[in-house]
């Protein structure tokens, strides 16, 4: 092999060993639209940059013999999807035991706050529902219309006074229902 040889004119076994990037222009592409037609195009360029990697950090396992990388590739490749299935398989059966989405939940401690929350939320629709019409629909008017009382006094065409009463009653209704710093 000459070393001013072009990389056109060598061999992926050539390549492999002497000049990846050579190699990688020469089967990145197509490469890529076979993941993308696999995977889709949003993991397609994951799947490309991985197979590549585990190729050039096996690179010196390469067969020489085989003058064409593209089986050798197209394996790693196919290897990477079959452990992309498992693994989403994995993900939704454990989804389906615990009934935990496992992205929006992926740690323990997102998971115990998530519960938290459910539970708290759970405790606040409640209290919501407990409340009376013209109390809930002050305090939504302020903590969800971002409203200030004499706005909410304009739409709801009463005195400034009564959504302040209104107001201090619900929060109060609220704030008995909400669960204690000290783990209710």
């Amino acid at each position: 092999m000459r070393v001013s040889e072009p990389a056109a004119e060598r061999t992926d076994a050539e390549l492999v060993s002497a000049d990846f990037a050579a190699l990688f222009d020469r089967h990145a592409v197509a490469l890529h639209r076979y993941l993308a037609r696999r995977a889709g195009t949003g993991l397609a360029d994951d799947l490309l940059a991985q197979t590549f990697l585990i190729a050039y950090e096996r690179r010196g396992a390469y067969d020489r013999t085989r003058p064409d990388a593209r089986p050798w590739l197209y394996g790693i490749a196919g290897n990477l999807l079959r452990r992309r299935s498992r693994d989403e398989v994995r993900q939704y059966q454990a989804w389906a035991r615990t009934g935990v989405d496992p992205v929006a939940a992926d740690h323990a401690g997102r998971v115990a706050d998530a519960v938290d929350a459910q539970v708290a939320a759970g405790r606040l629709a409640g209290a919501l529902a407990a409340l009376a019409y013209p109390d809930r629909e002050v305090l939504l008017l302020v903590a969800w219309g971002e409203l200030s009382y004499p706005e909410v006094a304009a739409a709801l065409d009463i005195p400034i006074g009564t959504v302040r009463s209104r107001l201090h009653r619900a929060r109060a209704r609220i704030r008995a229902a909400a669960p204690t710093s000290r783990g209710d």
